[in-house]
């Protein structure tokens, strides 16, 4: 089989204008690289920002009709988006709530009508487009929503490790509340296929972490384990999915624990992600399953007071554009393996 060499487009939206989002896609794109970048943003906000930095910055139209070629270091097509006014660094604004998210809306449509293979975000403030009068709790919840995704599962990557969360931005007393075997099993599911699809991996082995400690201690800590995740582990190895658990989550990110898995499955926010961010934050991709489309993002947030300085590190922003271009590459082999095999003759 001969995979035919394409030039992916990636979407990228630069996140809250008075964060390091701006900052970031601008040093990001001085090094070449492999695809072709196309950012929504308002240009003033992105010429003003790379003049603070003294970074140099060339816009350019983008012209949807004309064939994709790579990336030239420095110089970025651009869809513009008009935030309404201009934005200090270091300084939110809730006024800028609007643009923030009409540049996700735009790069997820770009995706769904196939005019891009990938987006990549750069980090949002959630409490200043709150502040704004919108219902908004995330990315991963908010890009669902217009893809209508109906399981989208937040999962981040460093090297070889990943943790995929099945409650995400949820007070932890609502936590217990929020797990059914319904959600479980969906997310697990999600997990599964997305591993399959997007990492090639044919039979993906999911470690599933308990609730309580020590996984409920046969129901002395907690009986989550006993009623909700062993019933939905037991049903989908009867299905063939490989899963391990409900493992205790203080033994679960042991080397040898680690060796038997390609996901770590974590019930919360807090449970897996201070392992994972321990080891290597700064380059941690962030990747939403369930979706119709490839969304990767930063691990961390808009560290306003970097904002302007120079001192905000691109590091994560170039993993996630390199994660999201596997990923893209990866979908098409497999897309392309799949035909080659529909033409075999039987």
């Amino acid at each position: 089989m001969k995979i035919k060499p394409i030039c992916p487009r990636l979407a990228l939206t630069a996140g809250e204008p008075s964060g390091i989002g701006p900052d970031i896609v601008i040093e990001a794109i001085q090094r070449p690289f492999p695809a072709q970048l196309v950012v929504y943003a308002d240009p003033g906000i992105l010429t003003r920002r790379a003049a603070l930095l003294n970074v140099p910055l060339v816009l350019e139209d983008f012209r949807a009709a004309s064939p994709a070629v790579v990336h030239t270091p420095g110089v970025l097509p651009l869809i513009p988006i008009a935030a309404g006014k201009a934005c200090t660094p270091g300084a939110p604004d809730p006024t800028h709530a609007a643009y923030v998210l009409e540049t996700l809306r735009k790069a997820c449509q770009g995706c769904l009508q196939g005019e891009f293979d990938a987006m990549v975000t750069a980090p949002v403030h959630k409490s200043v487009i709150n502040q704004a009068g919108f219902n908004f709790t995330g990315h991963t919840e908010y890009l669902a929503e217009l893809s209508g995704a109906a399981t989208p599962v937040m999962m981040l990557t460093h090297g070889s490790m990943c943790v995929a969360l099945v409650t995400t931005h949820l007070p932890l007393t609502a936590v217990s509340g929020a797990l059914s075997r319904d959600r479980l099993a969906a997310v697990l599911r999600v997990v599964h296929h997305d591993l399959q699809k997007r990492f090639a991996l044919p039979n993906p082995r999911l470690l599933v972490c308990g609730l309580n400690p020590h996984a409920g201690e046969g129901g002395y800590l907690g009986r989550e384990e006993i009623e909700i995740i062993t019933p939905v582990l037991n049903q989908l190895r009867g299905d063939g999915m490989q899963v391990t658990g409900p493992v205790a989550a203080d033994t679960a990110f042991t080397p040898e624990s680690l060796a038997g898995a390609d996901v770590v499955v974590s019930m919360y926010h807090d449970q897996g992600l201070p392992v994972l961010k321990a080891r290597g934050f700064g380059d941690i991709v962030n990747i939403t399953l369930g979706l119709p489309i490839i969304r990767t993002s930063v691990d961390h947030g808009t560290a306003l007071h970097l904002a302007g300085t120079g001192q905000a590190n691109s590091s994560s922003l170039i993993a996630a554009l390199e994660c999201a271009l596997a990923m893209v590459h990866r979908e098409h082999a497999g897309a392309e393996k799949a035909r080659d095999l529909q033409e075999q003759p039987g």
